[in-house]
């Protein structure tokens, strides 16, 4: 039987694969008591689809504005969660926001580096250790369930095969991607080390490669689209025990090569 969590965090949820993720949430058949959807501009032009799902849900979702690369904004952010969630505590973390640049190894600037890490490295680091920790260990503590689930504890981070050195040679023709590439490939190793340290408080750990999708950031010759990512991703999400920890899995639950 699939894990429910009580309360979710979903970072870049106004677009592509998190805006999938909001809506199959809201109207999965097991209720959600509460959604915490965040992005960096949730009033501007690419939040009306999010506004319109929260007029729709509101007892349900709640929007929260948060640029993952500002920790003025991930500490406003998590003010505002502590607020809500109250002792019971955040059950998930999804660290969806990412951003990518397509230049090769000899394009790629400094610049382009730094930006990529910052958004894609950092922001889920210092929002799971700085900010949201203290809501994910009371989340395990009030559970009073043995193991490791999605509905007592976890941190869920969207991954990409682009970050497997074992695939590299048959991806990189197609796809150079190289900021986006080292930046997902140090996140897999970030995830390895929180997981070995965070399961002393029954926080699970786990990364997430949802597929090549048909969304703004994997382009129209994509395998998949939004839905059927998000299913399987939702699914696997809710069979996660502690067994996963650590793991890296795509959207089938099939484990990804490093």
């Amino acid at each position: 039987m699939a894990s429910i969590p009580r309360t979710v965090l979903l970072t870049g949820a106004n677009r592509g694969l998190g805006l999938e993720m909001v809506k199959q949430i809201v109207d999965g058949p097991a209720p959600l008591p509460r959604l915490f959807a965040c992005c960096r501009d949730p009033d501007g032009p690419r939040g009306k689809d999010l506004q319109s799902l929260a007029n729709k849900h509101p007892d349900v979702i709640t929007i929260i504005q948060l640029d993952v690369a500002d920790l003025c904004s991930i500490k406003q952010c998590a003010k505002r969660v502590g607020s809500l969630v109250g002792p019971g505590g955040l059950n998930l973390l999804i660290n969806n926001a990412g951003i990518l640049f397509h230049g090769n190894f000899q394009s790629t600037s400094p610049e382009d580096m730094l930006t990529t890490f910052n958004t894609n490295v950092l922001g889920p680091m210092n929002l799971t250790k700085k900010e949201l920790l203290p809501h994910l260990q009371a989340a395990a503590l009030a559970s009073g369930t043995p193991g490791m689930s999605c509905s007592k504890a976890a941190v869920v981070n969207l991954s990409s095969v682009g970050a497997s050195m074992t695939a590299t040679p048959e991806s990189y023709g197609m796809f150079p991607g190289v900021a986006y590439r080292v930046s997902k490939a140090a996140l897999n190793m970030l995830t390895s080390c929180s997981a070995l340290e965070l399961q002393k408080d029954n926080i699970l750990s786990v990364l997430l490669h949802p597929g090549w999708v048909r969304t703004e950031m994997g382009g129209e010759e994509a395998d998949i689209n939004s839905q059927e990512s998000v299913e399987g991703m939702l699914r696997m999400i809710g069979s996660l025990t502690e067994k996963h920890n650590g793991a890296f899995l795509d959207y089938m639950g099939q484990p990804m090569p490093w």
